[in-house]
């Protein structure tokens, strides 16, 4: 990954990549994902954060990346295509191991070291852990913040530039408060098919409400990961799904009611102990090779 001199606001738009699936039944489907790194002991494992259904059912996995010039500035309209087959995909893609947390990780070292080893440089941003909100930082949040979500929905995107949809929107429930007894909490946004693993950032420039009065600064953190949706049934019946990734023509039958259910990012570090087991057996399995 190449730098340049960029805004705050630029290098977000940086972090996601649109997520395209074949499927086992012939289908195809579109979601989100974003980059992110693990720092595990002196060791960056590199991956994309989605959700589970956004990659069940896979028989392949696609996202695109922006090349870079001699100077590693990036070249909008110059794009790779990164490809995870169907017997890679076992491998690569990691589940969170609680069903109740609609989130997953795709390691992509081995696919970026194939992109560099064909002569091709690529551009886009990590997140990392300094990104989510440590117990103070939640408690220090207040029940109304102001939220930005990136990503793809209904697979929308500059395809061109490939570059995302940002959409601003609002807290609809206390983020730091386990929204029915879960870690998750809701948010008041235009959620649909294809916004699946958006990031969910809080992003103030020059001010911000505390608990304490109004602070000034920047603030930038991670609060979460969008996954499902109230949907309003026409017989009256309110519902929560996954938000779906296939993009087809259907009579509606079911209306977003603009609320979205986020997992908070907390749970990414969950998959810390998984990739420190895995990079433990690498070393082990180099060290008995020799």
């Amino acid at each position: 990954m190449a730098s340049s001199q960029q805004s705050p606001s630029e290098q977000l738009t940086h972090t996601t990549t649109r997520i395209e699936c074949n499927l086992l039944d012939g289908g195809q489907s579109t979601g989100t994902g974003f980059f992110f790194s693990f720092k595990i002991g002196k060791i960056t494992v590199p991956v994309i954060i989605t959700n589970k259904h956004v990659i069940d059912n896979a028989e392949s996995i696609k996202f695109v990346l922006n090349e870079v010039d001699e100077k590693g500035i990036r070249l909008n309209k110059k794009h790779v295509n990164a490809m995870i087959q169907k017997a890679h995909i076992s491998k690569r893609v990691i589940r969170h191991p609680d069903e109740d947390v609609d989130l997953c990780i795709i390691t992509i070292n081995g696919v970026l070291n194939n992109i560099q080893k064909a002569g091709t440089q690529t551009y886009f941003k990590f997140l990392d852990s300094s990104l989510i909100p440590d117990n103070q930082q939640w408690d220090a949040l207040t029940p109304l913040e102001e939220i930005i979500m990136i990503g793809y929905p209904n697979g929308i995107w500059d395809s061109v530039n490939n570059l995302p949809i940002s959409r601003k929107g609002m807290t609809a429930t206390h983020p730091s408060i386990d929204y029915e007894g879960k870690s998750q909490f809701v948010i008041d946004a235009s959620v649909y098919p294809g916004s699946s693993g958006s990031p969910v950032f809080i992003f103030n420039q020059g001010s911000y409400s505390t608990p304490q009065g109004i602070s000034m600064g920047t603030r930038l953190m991670l609060l979460g990961i969008t996954f499902g949706v109230y949907q309003h049934k026409t017989t009256g019946d309110i519902v929560v799904e996954d938000i779906p990734t296939t993009q087809k023509s259907t009579a509606i039958s079911q209306i977003p009611n603009n609320l979205g259910l986020v997992v908070k990012s907390s749970r990414i570090l969950d998959f810390e102990p998984i990739l420190q087991d895995i990079v433990q057996k690498e070393i082990d399995a180099k060290a008995n090779s020799k």
